[in-house]
Protein backbone atom coordinates (compact mmCIF):
# COMPACT_ATOMS: atom_id res chain seq x y z
CA UNK A 1 0.00 0.00 0.00
CA UNK A 2 1.12 3.58 -0.60
CA UNK A 3 2.27 5.07 2.69
CA UNK A 4 -0.18 7.09 4.75
CA UNK A 5 0.43 8.69 8.10
CA UNK A 6 -2.27 8.44 10.75
CA UNK A 7 -5.62 10.18 10.38
CA UNK A 8 -4.69 12.98 12.73
CA UNK A 9 -4.94 16.74 12.70
CA UNK A 10 -1.63 18.64 12.50
CA UNK A 11 -1.37 22.45 12.67
CA UNK A 12 -0.83 23.64 9.10
CA UNK A 13 1.76 25.43 7.07
CA UNK A 14 2.13 24.53 3.37
CA UNK A 15 4.02 26.52 0.76
CA UNK A 16 3.27 27.27 -2.90
CA UNK A 17 5.38 28.84 -5.61
CA UNK A 18 5.22 29.43 -9.38
CA UNK A 19 7.20 30.88 -12.29
CA UNK A 20 5.92 31.59 -15.81
CA UNK A 21 7.57 33.14 -18.84
CA UNK A 22 4.87 35.07 -20.69
CA UNK A 23 6.59 34.58 -24.07
CA UNK A 24 6.68 30.81 -23.68
CA UNK A 25 10.45 30.62 -23.23
CA UNK A 26 11.35 27.29 -21.68
CA UNK A 27 13.69 26.89 -18.70
CA UNK A 28 14.72 24.06 -16.39
CA UNK A 29 13.20 23.13 -13.04
CA UNK A 30 16.20 24.40 -11.05
CA UNK A 31 14.69 27.77 -10.10
CA UNK A 32 11.32 26.43 -8.95
CA UNK A 33 13.11 23.88 -6.74
CA UNK A 34 15.25 26.66 -5.27
CA UNK A 35 12.17 28.80 -4.62
CA UNK A 36 10.08 26.15 -2.89
CA UNK A 37 13.05 24.80 -0.89
CA UNK A 38 13.51 28.21 0.77
CA UNK A 39 10.13 27.60 2.44
CA UNK A 40 11.23 24.18 3.77
CA UNK A 41 9.88 24.85 7.26
CA UNK A 42 6.33 25.36 5.95
CA UNK A 43 6.07 21.65 5.08
CA UNK A 44 6.81 18.48 7.02
CA UNK A 45 7.93 15.94 4.44
CA UNK A 46 4.51 14.36 3.95
CA UNK A 47 4.07 15.65 0.42
CA UNK A 48 5.80 17.71 -2.24
CA UNK A 49 5.22 18.18 -5.92
CA UNK A 50 5.51 20.18 -9.13
CA UNK A 51 3.56 20.83 -12.30
CA UNK A 52 5.44 21.76 -15.46
CA UNK A 53 4.04 23.12 -18.73
CA UNK A 54 5.64 22.93 -22.17
CA UNK A 55 7.85 19.97 -21.22
CA UNK A 56 6.71 17.56 -23.95
CA UNK A 57 6.85 19.56 -27.20
CA UNK A 58 7.55 16.43 -29.25
CA UNK A 59 4.28 14.91 -28.00
CA UNK A 60 2.27 18.13 -27.58
CA UNK A 61 -0.83 16.75 -29.36
CA UNK A 62 -0.99 13.69 -27.09
CA UNK A 63 -2.31 13.28 -23.56
CA UNK A 64 0.50 12.47 -21.12
CA UNK A 65 -0.73 10.04 -18.46
CA UNK A 66 1.46 9.87 -15.35
CA UNK A 67 0.38 6.90 -13.23
CA UNK A 68 1.19 5.47 -9.79
CA UNK A 69 0.79 1.69 -9.41
CA UNK A 70 0.72 -0.13 -6.10
CA UNK A 71 0.88 -3.62 -7.62
CA UNK A 72 1.53 -5.45 -10.88
CA UNK A 73 -2.12 -6.47 -11.13
CA UNK A 74 -3.24 -2.84 -10.99
CA UNK A 75 -0.83 -2.05 -13.81
CA UNK A 76 -2.10 -4.94 -15.92
CA UNK A 77 -5.75 -3.95 -15.53
CA UNK A 78 -5.03 -0.26 -16.17
CA UNK A 79 -3.01 -0.96 -19.29
CA UNK A 80 -5.81 -3.16 -20.62
CA UNK A 81 -8.20 -0.25 -20.10
CA UNK A 82 -5.86 2.29 -21.70
CA UNK A 83 -5.21 0.03 -24.69
CA UNK A 84 -8.94 -0.43 -25.18
CA UNK A 85 -9.70 3.30 -25.14
CA UNK A 86 -6.49 4.87 -26.51
CA UNK A 87 -3.70 4.41 -29.00
CA UNK A 88 -0.41 4.46 -27.06
CA UNK A 89 2.39 6.20 -28.93
CA UNK A 90 5.03 5.78 -26.22
CA UNK A 91 5.02 4.23 -22.77
CA UNK A 92 7.57 3.55 -20.06
CA UNK A 93 8.81 4.36 -16.59
CA UNK A 94 9.15 7.99 -15.59
CA UNK A 95 12.89 8.52 -14.96
CA UNK A 96 13.75 8.80 -11.27
CA UNK A 97 16.83 8.35 -9.12
CA UNK A 98 17.24 6.84 -5.69
CA UNK A 99 17.02 9.43 -2.90
CA UNK A 100 17.39 8.42 0.74
CA UNK A 101 14.57 10.75 1.76
CA UNK A 102 12.07 9.26 -0.74
CA UNK A 103 10.88 5.82 0.37
CA UNK A 104 8.04 3.36 -0.28
CA UNK A 105 8.15 4.27 -3.96
CA UNK A 106 5.30 2.91 -6.10
CA UNK A 107 5.75 1.94 -9.74
CA UNK A 108 5.63 5.24 -11.68
CA UNK A 109 4.75 5.00 -15.37
CA UNK A 110 4.11 7.42 -18.22
CA UNK A 111 2.05 6.98 -21.41
CA UNK A 112 1.61 9.36 -24.35
CA UNK A 113 -1.78 8.56 -25.82
CA UNK A 114 -4.53 9.69 -28.18
CA UNK A 115 -8.16 8.54 -27.95
CA UNK A 116 -9.08 5.54 -30.06
CA UNK A 117 -11.01 7.13 -32.91
CA UNK A 118 -13.69 4.45 -32.97
CA UNK A 119 -14.29 4.66 -29.22
CA UNK A 120 -14.28 8.46 -29.36
CA UNK A 121 -16.89 8.60 -32.14
CA UNK A 122 -18.99 6.00 -30.34
CA UNK A 123 -18.88 8.05 -27.13
CA UNK A 124 -20.14 11.24 -28.88
CA UNK A 125 -17.86 13.21 -26.55
CA UNK A 126 -15.10 15.73 -27.09
CA UNK A 127 -11.53 14.48 -26.62
CA UNK A 128 -11.23 16.30 -23.29
CA UNK A 129 -14.51 15.00 -21.89
CA UNK A 130 -13.70 11.48 -23.09
CA UNK A 131 -10.29 11.66 -21.38
CA UNK A 132 -11.62 13.19 -18.17
CA UNK A 133 -14.15 10.36 -17.85
CA UNK A 134 -11.51 7.72 -18.53
CA UNK A 135 -9.16 9.18 -15.90
CA UNK A 136 -11.94 9.38 -13.31
CA UNK A 137 -12.94 5.79 -14.08
CA UNK A 138 -9.39 4.49 -13.60
CA UNK A 139 -8.94 6.39 -10.34
CA UNK A 140 -12.34 5.34 -8.99
CA UNK A 141 -12.61 1.70 -10.08
CA UNK A 142 -9.11 0.21 -10.41
CA UNK A 143 -7.72 -0.50 -6.97
CA UNK A 144 -4.05 0.38 -6.68
CA UNK A 145 -3.85 2.63 -9.74
CA UNK A 146 -3.93 6.42 -9.80
CA UNK A 147 -3.55 8.67 -12.84
CA UNK A 148 -1.99 11.75 -11.26
CA UNK A 149 -1.49 13.76 -14.45
CA UNK A 150 -3.40 13.67 -17.75
CA UNK A 151 -2.85 16.88 -19.74
CA UNK A 152 -1.19 17.69 -23.04
CA UNK A 153 2.38 19.02 -23.09
CA UNK A 154 2.45 19.18 -19.29
CA UNK A 155 3.03 16.88 -16.36
CA UNK A 156 2.82 16.61 -12.59
CA UNK A 157 5.61 15.11 -10.48
CA UNK A 158 4.87 14.41 -6.82
CA UNK A 159 5.72 12.15 -3.90
CA UNK A 160 5.90 11.79 -0.16
CA UNK A 161 8.82 13.98 0.87
CA UNK A 162 10.00 17.57 1.02
CA UNK A 163 9.63 19.29 -2.35
CA UNK A 164 13.37 19.78 -2.89
CA UNK A 165 13.82 16.02 -2.45
CA UNK A 166 10.93 15.33 -4.81
CA UNK A 167 12.53 17.57 -7.44
CA UNK A 168 15.83 15.69 -7.07
CA UNK A 169 14.03 12.33 -7.17
CA UNK A 170 12.39 13.14 -10.53
CA UNK A 171 15.53 14.93 -11.84
CA UNK A 172 13.50 17.98 -12.81
CA UNK A 173 16.62 19.86 -13.80
CA UNK A 174 16.52 17.71 -16.96
CA UNK A 175 13.12 19.07 -18.01
CA UNK A 176 12.39 22.42 -19.63
CA UNK A 177 9.03 24.19 -19.49
CA UNK A 178 7.64 27.70 -19.83
CA UNK A 179 5.78 27.44 -16.50
CA UNK A 180 6.39 25.64 -13.22
CA UNK A 181 4.32 25.44 -10.03
CA UNK A 182 5.40 23.83 -6.75
CA UNK A 183 4.01 22.77 -3.40
CA UNK A 184 5.39 21.83 -0.01
CA UNK A 185 2.74 20.06 2.05
CA UNK A 186 1.93 20.13 5.75
CA UNK A 187 -1.23 17.97 5.99
CA UNK A 188 -3.85 19.27 8.36
CA UNK A 189 -6.83 16.94 8.68
CA UNK A 190 -6.18 14.74 5.63
CA UNK A 191 -3.57 11.99 5.22
CA UNK A 192 -0.20 12.31 3.58
CA UNK A 193 0.26 9.77 0.77
CA UNK A 194 1.67 9.74 -2.76
CA UNK A 195 -1.62 10.48 -4.49
CA UNK A 196 -2.54 13.11 -1.91
CA UNK A 197 0.53 15.25 -2.56
CA UNK A 198 -0.07 18.41 -4.57
CA UNK A 199 -0.52 19.38 -7.38
CA UNK A 200 -3.92 17.94 -8.19
CA UNK A 201 -4.67 17.73 -11.87
CA UNK A 202 -7.27 16.90 -14.45
CA UNK A 203 -6.50 17.36 -18.14
CA UNK A 204 -4.20 20.42 -18.25
CA UNK A 205 -5.57 21.96 -15.01
CA UNK A 206 -3.28 21.80 -11.98
CA UNK A 207 -3.83 23.20 -8.50
CA UNK A 208 -1.42 23.85 -5.64
CA UNK A 209 -3.03 25.09 -2.44
CA UNK A 210 -2.14 26.43 0.98
CA UNK A 211 -4.97 26.31 3.49
CA UNK A 212 -8.08 24.34 4.31
CA UNK A 213 -11.43 24.05 2.54
CA UNK A 214 -14.13 24.04 5.21
CA UNK A 215 -16.84 23.82 2.54
CA UNK A 216 -15.34 20.62 1.12
CA UNK A 217 -18.32 18.33 1.67
CA UNK A 218 -20.71 20.79 0.00
CA UNK A 219 -18.30 21.35 -2.89
CA UNK A 220 -17.66 17.61 -3.24
CA UNK A 221 -21.35 16.71 -3.39
CA UNK A 222 -21.87 19.45 -5.98
CA UNK A 223 -19.16 18.32 -8.43
CA UNK A 224 -20.07 14.66 -7.98
CA UNK A 225 -23.52 15.46 -9.37
CA UNK A 226 -21.66 16.10 -12.65
CA UNK A 227 -19.73 12.82 -12.69
CA UNK A 228 -16.56 13.77 -10.82
CA UNK A 229 -15.26 11.52 -8.04
CA UNK A 230 -13.36 12.90 -5.04
CA UNK A 231 -11.49 9.91 -3.68
CA UNK A 232 -7.99 11.21 -2.92
CA UNK A 233 -8.53 11.91 0.81
CA UNK A 234 -7.78 15.61 0.57
CA UNK A 235 -9.88 18.75 0.28
CA UNK A 236 -7.79 20.41 -2.45
CA UNK A 237 -8.81 17.99 -5.20
CA UNK A 238 -12.28 19.51 -5.38
CA UNK A 239 -10.94 22.92 -6.50
CA UNK A 240 -9.50 21.34 -9.65
CA UNK A 241 -12.88 19.84 -10.44
CA UNK A 242 -14.70 23.12 -9.76
CA UNK A 243 -12.59 24.99 -12.32
CA UNK A 244 -12.98 22.18 -14.85
CA UNK A 245 -16.75 22.20 -14.36
CA UNK A 246 -17.23 25.96 -14.43
CA UNK A 247 -14.82 26.76 -17.26
CA UNK A 248 -14.65 23.73 -19.55
CA UNK A 249 -18.17 22.37 -19.07
CA UNK A 250 -20.22 25.49 -18.29
CA UNK A 251 -18.24 27.80 -20.55
CA UNK A 252 -17.53 30.53 -17.98
CA UNK A 253 -14.35 32.59 -18.16
CA UNK A 254 -11.69 32.19 -15.48
CA UNK A 255 -12.50 35.47 -13.76
CA UNK A 256 -16.18 34.63 -13.40
CA UNK A 257 -15.35 31.13 -12.15
CA UNK A 258 -13.03 32.66 -9.55
CA UNK A 259 -15.72 35.14 -8.50
CA UNK A 260 -18.01 32.18 -7.88
CA UNK A 261 -15.43 30.43 -5.69
CA UNK A 262 -14.75 33.61 -3.66
CA UNK A 263 -18.09 35.43 -3.95
CA UNK A 264 -18.64 38.34 -1.52
CA UNK A 265 -20.87 37.84 1.51
CA UNK A 266 -24.49 38.99 1.30
CA UNK A 267 -23.90 42.05 3.46
CA UNK A 268 -21.31 43.33 1.00
CA UNK A 269 -23.52 42.47 -1.99
CA UNK A 270 -26.39 44.49 -0.50
CA UNK A 271 -24.19 47.62 -0.54
CA UNK A 272 -23.23 47.32 -4.23
CA UNK A 273 -24.72 49.31 -7.09
CA UNK A 274 -27.63 47.58 -8.80
CA UNK A 275 -25.62 46.14 -11.69
CA UNK A 276 -23.03 44.52 -9.43
CA UNK A 277 -25.70 43.49 -6.95
CA UNK A 278 -27.64 41.68 -9.67
CA UNK A 279 -24.49 39.98 -10.93
CA UNK A 280 -23.30 38.61 -7.60
CA UNK A 281 -26.82 37.71 -6.47
CA UNK A 282 -27.16 35.58 -9.61
CA UNK A 283 -23.75 33.94 -9.16
CA UNK A 284 -24.33 33.13 -5.50
CA UNK A 285 -27.83 31.82 -6.20
CA UNK A 286 -27.04 29.65 -9.23
CA UNK A 287 -23.67 28.43 -7.96
CA UNK A 288 -24.27 28.42 -4.21
CA UNK A 289 -22.61 25.01 -3.77
CA UNK A 290 -19.48 26.11 -5.65
CA UNK A 291 -18.64 28.81 -3.08
CA UNK A 292 -15.38 27.82 -1.37
CA UNK A 293 -15.08 28.69 2.31
CA UNK A 294 -12.07 28.54 4.55
CA UNK A 295 -8.55 29.98 4.44
CA UNK A 296 -6.81 29.35 1.15
CA UNK A 297 -4.38 30.61 -1.43
CA UNK A 298 -4.16 28.72 -4.72
CA UNK A 299 -2.19 28.75 -7.95
CA UNK A 300 -3.99 27.30 -10.94
CA UNK A 301 -1.92 26.24 -13.92
CA UNK A 302 -3.31 25.55 -17.40
CA UNK A 303 -1.84 25.39 -20.89
CA UNK A 304 -2.72 29.00 -21.69
CA UNK A 305 -1.39 30.59 -18.52
CA UNK A 306 -1.63 30.89 -14.75
CA UNK A 307 -4.07 32.15 -12.12
CA UNK A 308 -3.44 33.11 -8.49
CA UNK A 309 -6.28 33.51 -5.99
CA UNK A 310 -6.75 34.15 -2.27
CA UNK A 311 -9.88 33.54 -0.25
CA UNK A 312 -12.07 36.64 0.05
CA UNK A 313 -10.75 37.44 3.57
CA UNK A 314 -7.10 36.82 2.58
CA UNK A 315 -6.43 34.38 5.40
CA UNK A 316 -3.35 32.94 3.65
CA UNK A 317 -0.38 34.89 2.33
CA UNK A 318 0.37 34.99 -1.40
CA UNK A 319 2.80 37.36 -3.10
CA UNK A 320 3.25 38.25 -6.77
CA UNK A 321 6.17 39.75 -8.70
CA UNK A 322 7.22 40.63 -12.23
CA UNK A 323 10.61 40.83 -13.87
CA UNK A 324 10.86 41.42 -17.61
CA UNK A 325 8.79 38.64 -19.22
CA UNK A 326 8.51 36.52 -16.06
CA UNK A 327 5.68 36.39 -13.52
CA UNK A 328 6.27 34.92 -10.04
CA UNK A 329 3.98 33.82 -7.20
CA UNK A 330 4.91 32.44 -3.78
CA UNK A 331 3.67 32.17 -0.22
CA UNK A 332 6.61 34.34 0.89
CA UNK A 333 8.32 37.24 -0.87
CA UNK A 334 11.69 35.72 0.05
CA UNK A 335 10.88 32.68 -2.09
CA UNK A 336 10.59 35.01 -5.09
CA UNK A 337 13.68 37.10 -4.34
CA UNK A 338 15.88 34.03 -3.93
CA UNK A 339 15.46 33.42 -7.69
CA UNK A 340 14.71 37.02 -8.79
CA UNK A 341 16.84 39.41 -6.74
CA UNK A 342 15.56 42.66 -8.26
CA UNK A 343 11.97 42.28 -9.49
CA UNK A 344 10.40 45.17 -11.38
CA UNK A 345 7.31 44.97 -9.19
CA UNK A 346 6.22 43.10 -6.05
CA UNK A 347 2.72 43.10 -4.59
CA UNK A 348 0.36 40.99 -2.46
CA UNK A 349 -2.48 39.09 -4.09
CA UNK A 350 -5.69 40.67 -2.76
CA UNK A 351 -8.46 38.62 -1.19
CA UNK A 352 -10.98 37.34 -3.71
CA UNK A 353 -9.29 39.14 -6.64
CA UNK A 354 -7.80 36.70 -9.16
CA UNK A 355 -4.59 37.52 -10.98
CA UNK A 356 -4.74 35.91 -14.42
CA UNK A 357 -1.72 35.95 -16.71
CA UNK A 358 -1.85 34.34 -20.14
CA UNK A 359 0.87 33.51 -22.59
CA UNK A 360 1.53 36.09 -25.30
CA UNK A 361 -0.87 35.62 -28.19
CA UNK A 362 -3.54 33.93 -26.01
CA UNK A 363 -6.72 35.95 -25.48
Amino acid sequence: MLQREGYVRIPAGCAISAIMNKNGKRFSGKDIIKSISLMHDRSNGLGGGFAAYGIYPEYKELYAFHVFYEAAEAKRITEEFINEHYDIEVGGRIPTQKIAAITNVPTIWRYFVKPNIGKLIESELTEDEYTARCVIKINSLINGAYVFSSGKNMGAFKAIGYPEDVGEFYMLENYKGHMWTAHGRFPTNTPGWWGGAHPFTLLDWSIVHNGEISSYDTNRRYVEMYGYKCNLQTDTEVITFLYDLLVRKHGLDLRTASEILTAPNWEKIDKMDQTQKDKYTALRTVYASALVNGPFSIILGFNEGILALNDRLKLRALMAAEKDDNIYFASEEAAIRVICKNPDKVWPVDGGEPIIVKLEGVK
